[in-house]
């Protein structure tokens, strides 16, 4: 058998009508072997699990996936989500052999710097890769979110006889996944809204990185989700490939309930020594393990990186056959073109990610009367206001819709049988919220934004990290941003929570200090495409500044300055975010009839006004003036701001149960406590 080390220059005829069990086995011992391989040449990563899926990548690329290699991100193309991350090999592997911009050198430099094979999978890195997967469980939330996006775009565009929006999102889990609560979260969700186009495998291996799962679970997987009201399906041995065949006709012919298809492996598939152990879950198998393993596969070459080539042009026919999709799919939206013009452009624009024209004209205008509000209620105000004209705006509330303000009044509620309505129920699940709204985004066609406390941020951060890592437009709308949230109490008061979401690389943190301050940080957040950004809002009302033009212009900024020394340079700067802008204001009054000159800057988002030209920052804050931050949070974020000779007021303890006014008082994020702070500077 003639044999090619890299995937060009085969001499093997494309077109294998008809490929032999040989073939097959061999089309899929290559992505095992390319596995173990990878691992060895990189001295890391995960072998095992590889080895073990590698007929079920086989048979969703090659059978069953609408895909096409040349065009890896055409809209209605299947999703693959591959939750157990750490088992990359498989997908890059099974991306090289069916004609993804992937090439053997980069499954050679796996794990290397600046490769395309990352130790996990990242989107927008590696061509064919969905989303970025490692942390375990949130893929499983993810694809959750692919489904919910094809299912709101299908309601809402199709048309009869015209299915342009028709395509199945797939996934696999492992043992990790289902033990992370992420799961739970996720797979509730999904099957109450009856997501009958999501497809999961579970690997089923018995195996984790501590040896057998026997000893930290005895749960029952299949009962699990046949309680959140999946269909469940069972494959004995993932070596047959017509049980799995069988197994995603089942799924597919189920429309009103995802499916779990559990599926029985061995990690480690054929290594002698180390099949179902933990041994083969997260090091190389060794070269010595590795050549034995490669005997019993029968394989025909002896050095690392060999590729069969016979197996390349089965892989490569196989992913031709399956690129035809995109061809029909094609001549169907031409139809669909000529029958419905508009809905057809509606849909353009929303993938392509244009905002519609009217939105800046949709922004609603405060005034003394109506922005006299917290500045939740503001931003409730600016949601209903563009909702009408942004209808890809879609998203509700971890059950706080009422204390977030984040439905869209009279719009129905979102569910298995209304997946046209844009309000989401998203229940108690913060956790799988966020990592829904990462599918959502990742999917395209839809702008995704949630609700909850400041404090539950917590709950979700994994899910911020991973949107802010992976680029991902969403809107987190966190509400009862501080101790301005009183009687709750401290175990709903955030202190710390502005400064660990400030120190996210890629998360644009927006605190606004009034209504006008609100519409902008809107504004903001819906043209921020690269990643995902967090409006922090209070309970509590706020005072109403009355300068629409000057938030207009300064919030995109981060930072600018809303009352000056009056006729005169400042003596100090008073910096402020949200609700303590107002007291930073009336601070300023106070120094000003003792004869102390202050500017007060509103910084919105440290993030933005980082990211300002120099000459920029030092005009609003100007060398050598003495500078005071007050923020009713930890104080950690502001000293980049207020320098060696300045000063914060802050909060670098828990709060208490009492009404507001009191724990401001108490607490020292007041008026006064700003006006001693700023004479102990000029001191």
């Amino acid at each position: 058998m003639s044999a090619s080390p890299s995937s060009a220059g085969s001499s093997v005829p494309s077109a294998l009508a008809a490929a032999s069990p040989e073939t097959v086995r061999l089309a899929i011992d290559t992505v095992r072997t390319l596995a173990m391989d990878a691992v060895q040449a990189a001295e890391s990563g995960h072998p095992g699990t590889p080895m073990a899926l590698a007929p079920l990548a086989y048979a969703l690329y090659a059978k069953h996936l609408r895909h096409d290699p040349t065009a890896p991100d055409w809209a209605d193309r299947d999703r693959f989500v591959l939750s157990v991350g750490h088992a990359s090999m498989l997908l890059y592997g099974t991306l090289h052999l069916a004609g993804y911009d992937l090439s053997l050198d980069e499954i050679k430099h796996f794990r290397q710097w600046e490769s395309l094979t990352p130790g996990h999978p990242e989107v927008h890195h590696t061509k064919g890769v969905e989303t970025t997967t490692g942390p375990l469980g949130q893929g499983v939330a993810n694809a959750v979110g692919f489904a919910v996006a094809e299912a709101h775009l299908a309601a809402t565009f199709n048309r009869e006889g015209h299915a342009v929006v028709d395509h199945y999102t797939y996934f696999i889990a492992g043992d990790g996944c289902l033990m992370e609560g992420i799961s739970h979260e996720a797979a509730s969700f999904a099957g109450h809204m009856q997501l009958g186009k999501l497809i999961g495998f579970f690997d089923d291996n018995g195996i984790t990185i501590d040896g057998s799962t026997s000893l930290t679970c005895s749960d029952d997987a299949a009962k699990r989700f046949e309680s959140y009201g999946w269909q469940v399906l069972h494959i004995a041995d993932v070596n047959d490939l017509a049980s799995i065949d069988a197994a995603i006709a089942a799924a597919k012919a189920d429309t009103q309930r995802p499916s779990m298809i559990i599926t029985k492996t061995h990690i480690g598939f054929g290594s002698p020594n180390r099949q179902d152990t933990a041994k083969a879950h997260g090091e190389p198998l060794g070269k010595d393990e590795i050549t034995l393993t490669k005997q019993a596969y029968a394989w025909p070459g002896t050095e690392p990186f060999f590729v069969p080539d016979a197996a390349l042009a089965h892989w490569r026919d196989a992913a031709a056959a399956r690129a035809a999709t995109h061809a029909d799919w094609k001549q169907t939206w031409s139809a669909y073109e000529a029958a419905h013009p508009e809905l057809a452009a509606e849909l353009s624009r929303r993938l392509a990610g244009k905002l519609p024209a009217s939105l800046d004209a949709a922004f609603p205008a405060f005034d003394a009367k109506s922005g006299n509000v917290a500045s939740r209620a503001a931003s409730g105000v600016v949601v209903n206001a563009i909702a009408p004209v942004l209808p890809e705006l879609i998203g509700g509330s971890a059950d706080l819709s009422g204390s977030n303000l984040t439905m869209v009044k009279g719009a129905p509620l979102f569910s298995g049988t209304n997946p046209a309505a844009r309000n989401f129920p998203f229940g108690i699940r913060e956790h799988a919220m966020g990592a829904i709204m990462n599918g959502m985004g990742l999917h395209g066609g839809v702008i995704p934004y949630g609700g909850t406390f400041l404090v539950f941020s917590d709950y979700m951060r994994p899910a911020i990290r991973l949107a802010a890592l992976m680029g991902v437009q969403a809107i987190y709308v966190f509400t009862h941003d501080s101790i301005g949230l009183g009687e709750d109490g401290p175990t709903h008061q955030p202190v710390e929570h502005l400064a660990a979401l400030r120190c996210i690389p890629n998360l644009l943190v927006l605190r606004p200090a009034d209504a006008d301050e609100v519409t902008e940080a809107w504004r903001t957040a819906l043209h921020h495409r690269s990643g995902p950004t967090a409006i922090v809002l209070t309970r509590q009302k706020l005072s109403y500044f009355g300068e629409p033009a000057r938030a207009k212009s300064g919030v995109p900024q981060g930072a600018y300055v809303v009352a000056d020394a009056a006729g005169r340079a400042p003596n100090v700067v008073l910096l402020a975010s949200g609700s303590e802008v107002e007291i930073a204001l009336a601070a300023r009054e106070k120094l000003s009839g003792e004869g102390i000159h202050a500017r007060v800057v509103s910084c919105a988002s440290l993030e933005l006004f980082a990211q300002q030209p120099v000459e920029y920052r030092n005009h609003v804050l100007p060398a050598g003036v003495p500078r005071v931050a007050v923020e009713a949070a930890h104080p950690m974020p502001w000293y980049r701001w207020v320098g060696d000779t300045g000063a914060v007021v802050g909060i670098e303890r828990f709060g208490a149960s009492a009404p507001y006014q009191v724990l401001y008082e108490k607490f020292g994020i007041s008026a006064d406590n700003v006006v001693r702070t700023a004479k102990s500077v000029l001191s």
